[in-house]
This record gives structure tokens, C-alpha cells and sequence, in this order.
């Protein structure tokens, strides 16, 4: 078969966890043909990285320092907190970076890892996967052409998801992880939705929130421009599979958005096939650290206005 990878080799990748999402998603990613190759997995449960590692036909590796010392980009799949650790420690080494959502746990946490990526002038890539859908850049495009034209834009967006009901994200093991967190439903499924509604309406400026970020809220954004975004989020909703919406309304027409019916491989093919071109070949990419930490202090925003009430403005932070 052909070698399909920018440059002709495939990019090596280091695997960083071996939790369920790992299991599930970057590692098989990287072991089918393709632009990339994962040559190792390193967890800090050594048990959980060996039985991963075997599964995939890869070495575990004991120190994360050797696995950098054998790959070209390192894929994380890991907690917030835990990837705002590691991830700069990787950029410094000189490596490319597959990033979860959000970018840490914190904004101070999220900057640091942006400052490495962009100190060590390395390729990053933010798994931002409905951004990767060709009818979500479609939908990007007709709400940019509809603020370009005029007239007051606003929007309506939500997304619901089961995860937070008995026997979802909280039960067993889970509980014991970052999604049970004071604003673990926030963290979690926050980003999809926030990242789409600032790219249709411009840069979030001011938001207000109700609710609590660890399952539910109800978000107030104004946007650069005068835009104003109505969002609602809610990890209680017995809804499978989870459901995203965006609709954006404006003077000179209306957009609609959402998951129904999406390719749930699309994303992760055009991540992987970015990623590459990435590395070899110096080509953009969709969403990159910068961009994760202008995310990033949207969420910190939110989640400081559900606890205070009233509106709190957004940093502005990753312009470079």
C-alpha cells in the first residue's frame, strides 16, 4: 500500500495515557495506515500502559522522557491537569503535539503549555472534533458571510449530553476523575460548543452564566461587534447520541448547525492527516495551542461568572 503521509514517511507518534479515550480512539488512530505511527505508550499506571501497549503491538515505556526520545509527535490522552503538565515538557523536547480539549484545567496552566509550543516553535493540533467536519467549516463560512454583510447577529446553541445521569462519566472509576470535578461538564463538553459559537459570532468579549458547571449552565456571550450568543450545556439529558446545535441568525440571513447524522471517523482522519502536513511540510492547522487558549479563557470566564454572577469579561490571551 501506498504511504500516504506527507514527505512519504509517516510521522512517529508517542501515546501519552492509557485511560478508555486512549484505548478507544488515539491509539488505534495512529496504528492504521496512514500519515502517522505510533511507535509507544507511556501512562503513569505502568499495568495500564503495558496491557495498552501489548493491545496495540507497541513498546510501554517507563519514563516519559524515553518515549519523547522516540517519536516525533507525542498524542495526549489524558486529563486536563495532567496534559497542562506534560504537554510543555514535550514542546521542549522539540515535539509535535496532539492535544486534547480543553488545554489544561486552568488558564494559567493552559498558558504555559502555549507559551512552550510557541517558544519551541513546534506543530500543535487541538482535538476539537466537530471543527473537523467539512459541514462545520461550511456552516463557519455562511456565518462569516452573514456578519460581513451587516446587520445585528446573535445565536443560539446547545448541547446535550447523557454523561452526567446515573451510570454515566460519575460512577465507578469516574468519579474519581477531572469530568466529576466542580466544573468537570464545563471542562468537558464546554469547549466543543463555545469554540463554535465564538468562531460564527467573532471573539467573545463578556460573559454571564447560570447553573452549575458541573452539569448544567445557561451562557450570555457579547462578541467583538456587538453579537450576543445564547448557549445551553447539560450533561443530564437522556439523549444518545449526545446532540450539538448552533444557529446563527443576523440581518441578511440565518445559518443552522448540527452533529445529526455526522461521520464520527471524519474528525480524527483530518486531525491525523493535519498533524502530519504539519510537522513535514510546516501546513496550517485548524486549531492550534493559540487558539486552545483563547478557548481556554472563555471557559475560566464561565465558570468564574456561574460562581459570581454578573457579567465578567474574557482575557484577551494567544495573539501571539
Amino acid at each position: 500500500m501506498a504511504d500516504d503521509s506527507a514527505g512519504g514517511h509517516p510521522v512517529t507518534v508517542g501515546l501519552v495515557g492509557a485511560g478508555r479515550w486512549a484505548r478507544l480512539t488515539h491509539g488505534p488512530m495512529h496504528t492504521t495506515p496512514g500519515p502517522t505511527r505510533l511507535v509507544g505508550v507511556w501512562a503513569r499506571r505502568r499495568a495500564a500502559a503495558d496491557e495498552l501497549a501489548a493491545e496495540l503491538g507497541v513498546p510501554a515505556f517507563r519514563q516519559v522522557e524515553d518515549l519523547l526520545a522516540a517519536c516525533e509527535a507525542v498524542a495526549f490522552a489524558v486529563p486536563p491537569a495532567v496534559q497542562g503538565e506534560l504537554a510543555p515538557l514535550a514542546a521542549r523536547a522539540g515535539k509535535a503535539l496532539l492535544l486534547e480539549k480543553p488545554l489544561a484545567e486552568t488558564l494559567p496552566q493552559a498558558r504555559e503549555v502555549a507559551d512552550a509550543v510557541a517558544g519551541a516553535e513546534v506543530a500543535s493540533v487541538v482535538a476539537l472534533t466537530r471543527r473537523y467536519h467539512a459541514g462545520t467549516r461550511e456552516f463557519l463560512r455562511t456565518a462569516a458571510d452573514l456578519r460581513a454583510q451587516g446587520g445585528p447577529a446573535g445565536a443560539q446553541a446547545l448541547y446535550l449530553h447523557g454523561g452526567y445521569l446515573p451510570g454515566g462519566f460519575l460512577q465507578g472509576i469516574a468519579a474519581t476523575t477531572w469530568r466529576g470535578g466542580p466544573a468537570g461538564m464545563l471542562l468537558d463538553i464546554g469547549p466543543h460548543l463555545l469554540d463554535l459559537v465564538q468562531e460564527a459570532l467573532g471573539r467573545v468579549r463578556e460573559v454571564r452564566a447560570v447553573g452549575d458547571p458541573a452539569t448544567h449552565l445557561a451562557i450570555t456571550s457579547r462578541h467583538e461587534g456587538g453579537a450576543v450568543g445564547q448557549s445551553f450545556l447539560s450533561g443530564l439529558v437522556a439523549v444518545d447520541p449526545a446532540r450539538t446545535r448552533v444557529e446563527v441568525y443576523a440581518g441578511a440571513g440565518q445559518a443552522r448547525w448540527d452533529t445529526a447524522g455526522l461521520d464520527r471517523e471524519e474528525p480524527w482522519t483530518r486531525m491525523r492527516a493535519e498533524l502530519a502536513a504539519a510537522v513535514r511540510d510546516g501546513a496550517p492547522v485548524t486549531a492550534d495551542a493559540a487558539h486552545g487558549l483563547r478557548l481556554q479563557a472563555v471557559l475560566e470566564a464561565v465558570r468564574r461568572a456561574a460562581d459570581g454572577g454578573g457579567w465578567v469579561s474574557v482575557p484577551t490571551v494567544g495573539d501571539g
